[in-house]
């Protein structure tokens, strides 16, 4: 698979990134060269030391700055919102291209998020799904479901996104899920023809299980805790600056002695599509002590056990007994792991656990209503959550990400669409439905406010001011928004109007 790599221009790259060439340091690791990069390099290294070189003037001669597929887009917010979301469907959609910029190419059309995100993001992806099962285009989500399948064959894992920085690293994994989506717009067996690259990506999450040892607890994404249990955490297999916040992380790790452990770190909490929370902080106010890859997190074990789950019922349609109890023995060991390492009796809630100081973080975060969605908490847990989601999480808006207000996106005052689901779900689950229907309608209210007052639909919201845009985090508030829309409308399905 052939791949741009402009970031592999070494002192150009680094200099226009860390110059602020680009307000942003994504636009110059999307930007399409009209030149060889070996070309480029070498005009680079004649020109550079000129009395009158000008790096602003000689990186636009030699790229094209991307353009936001959304770029060209009138919205009009005297139109219902469902219908603005039908006709957005097509202006996200990005066809299958050969480009010599850092674009991994796709084999079918699929669905960008919107503004700075013209790239598809894997569990962006899921649900966006949700809403384009509403909208009846059961071809986009098997063109997106093949996609994906096509870059764990190709590349063994389904990266971050479909950009060449983005290799080294996943996301949550929701394939699985996906996977499930569709065979509710086929037939269940669809499970069979997907169980080669579920199972690959199941390998991807567990590789180097077997060299885990007392003296060598962690690899890759999986630890070993005690009870010989074995479970997953985030990782990237590279230990350097991200290409596309490159200057915000060579700031971060200036005052640290271990800079590759920052840089992992920062990638690691890239991977759980949190970037960034307090969270993954030891001290919740201080970026630099950011520890992602040290800690359990509660949301990507659920996962990691759906996607056992699952394996277990494709391996069950196709006759392999065997198989199949391999999975469903795995994935009850992992649902007794989650139990015990995350969740906390007396504050009545799931947290995240640091297997490196072998204690939970205490951080309260809506992570502890995974539990709920994929049905593994007990209906005594789940009562507990909903009370705690119900006194510290409800806000005018729908659910705050975490209790903490910081400056990370992915904490107070902001909410996003995905957890809303996750959230709105999980309490439906157990029967908590009045709690569930409130924050969806309040989701949903602020969704409609913000269309009628922008015309848009955001990527995240302020939950305890309505009035007011969320904030936080490396980037202005992107409008599009693929999951806000794929979530509005599937919540709009099952409460019908606000």
């Amino acid at each position: 698979m052939e791949i741009n790599n402009i970031f592999s221009l070494g002192e150009l790259f680094e200099r226009v990134q860390m110059e602020n060439i680009f307000s942003d340091g994504k636009t110059f690791v999307d930007c399409i060269p009209k030149k060889d990069l070996a070309f480029i390099q070498e005009r680079y290294e004649e020109q550079k030391n000129g009395i009158d070189f000008n790096l602003s003037g000689f990186v636009h001669e030699y790229f094209d700055e991307p353009k936001a597929l959304t770029a060209d887009y009138k919205s009009d917010s005297d139109r219902p919102l469902e219908t603005h979301i039908e006709m957005l469907w097509n202006i996200l959609t990005r066809k299958p291209e050969q480009t010599n910029d850092s674009l991994i190419s796709l084999p079918k059309p699929y669905i960008v998020p919107g503004g700075r995100f013209r790239e598809i993001y894997y569990w962006d992806s899921y649900f966006t799904m949700l809403g384009l099962q509403v909208s009846n285009r059961a071809d986009l989500i098997q063109n997106m479901v093949d996609n994906f399948a096509y870059l764990i064959d190709n590349i063994g894992y389904i990266p971050n996104g479909n950009r060449a920085y983005y290799v080294g690293r996943s996301q949550p994994p929701f394939f699985a899920c996906m996977v499930k989506l569709l065979s509710e717009e086929k037939e269940k067996d669809i499970l069979i023809n997907y169980l080669p690259q579920l199972e690959k990506e199941y390998n991807f999450w567990m590789q180097g299980s077997e060299a885990l040892t007392a003296d060598k607890p962690s690899v890759n994404h999986v630890a070993l805790l005690p009870g010989e249990n074995i479970m997953n955490h985030y990782w990237d297999e590279n230990d350097t600056p991200r290409p596309e916040s490159f200057k915000e992380d060579v700031e971060l790790a200036k005052e640290t002695t271990d800079k590759k452990l920052m840089y992992r770190n920062l990638r690691a909490a890239a991977e759980s599509g949190w970037d960034f929370s307090s969270r993954w902080f030891k001290n919740k106010k201080d970026f630099s002590t950011i520890h992602t890859t040290e800690i359990i997190p509660v949301d990507l074990n659920c996962l990691l056990l759906h996607l056992e789950q699952v394996i277990a019922e494709a391996y069950e349609l196709s006759g392999n007994k065997t198989s199949a109890e391999k999975f469903i023995t795995l994935s009850a060991k992992r649902k007794d792991a989650i139990n015990r390492f995350c969740w906390n009796e007396e504050e009545g809630f799931y947290f995240d656990y640091d297997y490196v100081a072998a204690s939970q973080k205490k951080s309260f975060t809506l992570a502890a209503t995974f539990p709920l969605y994929f049905k593994i908490a007990s209906a005594g847990q789940a009562n507990k959550v909903a009370s705690i989601i119900e006194s510290q999480f409800l806000q005018s808006g729908g659910v705050i990400t975490t209790t903490e207000t910081t400056k990370q996106q992915w904490d107070a005052p902001n909410g996003w669409a995905p957890l809303q689901w996750i959230a709105i779900n999980g309490l439906a689950n157990y029967g908590h439905n009045e709690l569930a229907e409130k924050i969806a309608k309040r989701w949903m209210n602020i969704n409609e406010k913000v269309y009628g007052s922008t015309g848009k639909m955001m990527e995240k919201y302020n939950m305890m001011a309505t009035d007011l845009l969320a904030g936080g985090g490396e980037y202005e508030a992107q409008d599009g928004f693929g999951w806000t829309n794929g979530v509005y409308l599937a919540l709009k399905k099952m409460f019908g109007k606000t």
